[in-house]
């Protein structure tokens, strides 16, 4: 058998080609793999907009509901105000406390727990008088009048048939700025959420109805949103109640609340 060797290496010319035909198996592989990992890379940076999304078209109805619950009101809510004005700013705060300690008092007496009287104003500021000039009849200097003290107490009343008493007897004591008479319930919480579940069932028979109109079947919600509607009973004591005595408390009825959920649900449909 005739065999050429490589004079330079002693190799056989076809040990050589072997060897050069591996090296560029491997050459071709590597480029091969190399082009194939940078485009599973680019495939996969294009894809993270889609994170957190569904890609594919969905076929959708959308459908409100309304749920509404009535309750009759187990809280009464007043607010009121008490003002004192003094020249110095101690004089001010001590007469604000001492007219706002008997009234308090007087609604811890009357049944009302103190963690239900509580503070949401207070305010210090000092007041002036303006002199109007006599001959051209413009307001002139502005001289110092004294400190004014103003402290806005919001009262809630757990047995609701005492709230006309209550508005008489804080109004007796000197109160101001008696505020409107709201009713409300102390669970209010879970009369929303009775209210939604019935407009979330509402949405459902709705929804249900369409499909079969439209010859499709419901697949899953794919979304939801909730608008709630509350309608407060109101009754309105005005400050003119600030000179009403004990028995001439008026009569204030509680009527009843309407709680009102507004929902939107998205189905998937095929």
């Amino acid at each position: 058998m005739h065999v050429e060797m490589n004079q330079d290496t002693g190799e056989s010319c076809n040990e050589c080609c072997n060897s050069g035909y591996i090296k560029w198996s491997v050459i071709s592989v590597a480029t091969l793999l190399s082009i194939f990992l940078f485009a599973e890379a680019i495939g996969q940076f294009q894809g993270l907009k889609y994170i957190g999304t569904d890609p594919q078209n969905r076929n959708t109805i959308s459908i409100n509901g309304k749920g509404e619950v009535l309750a009759k009101p187990d809280i009464a809510i007043f607010s009121f105000a008490v003002e004192k004005e003094a020249v110095e700013v101690a004089d001010a705060q001590k007469l604000s406390a001492e007219k706002m300690n008997v009234i308090i008092d007087a609604l811890k007496t009357a049944g009302v727990s103190e963690k239900d009287i509580k503070t949401i104003n207070y305010t210090l500021y000092p007041r002036y008088d303006y002199m109007r000039d006599v001959e051209t009849g413009l307001s002139g200097k502005q001289v110092f009048r004294g400190y004014t003290v103003s402290q806005d107490i919001t009262v809630k009343v757990r047995k609701i048939e005492d709230a006309g008493m209550l508005i008489g007897k804080v109004g007796s004591l000197g109160a101001t700025n008696i505020s409107s008479l709201t009713f409300t319930n102390d669970k209010q919480d879970d009369l929303k959420k009775e209210a939604r579940g019935k407009a979330i069932a509402d949405a459902k028979i709705d929804a249900e109805k369409l499909a079969k109109d439209l010859g499709v079947s419901i697949v899953r919600i794919v979304g939801f949103s909730e608008n709630g509607g509350y309608q407060p009973a109101m009754m309105y004591a005005k400050t003119r109640l600030a000179a009403a005595s004990d028995s001439a408390s008026p009569e204030v009825p509680a009527g009843e609340n309407n709680i009102t959920s507004l929902v939107t649900v998205t189905y998937e449909v095929k």
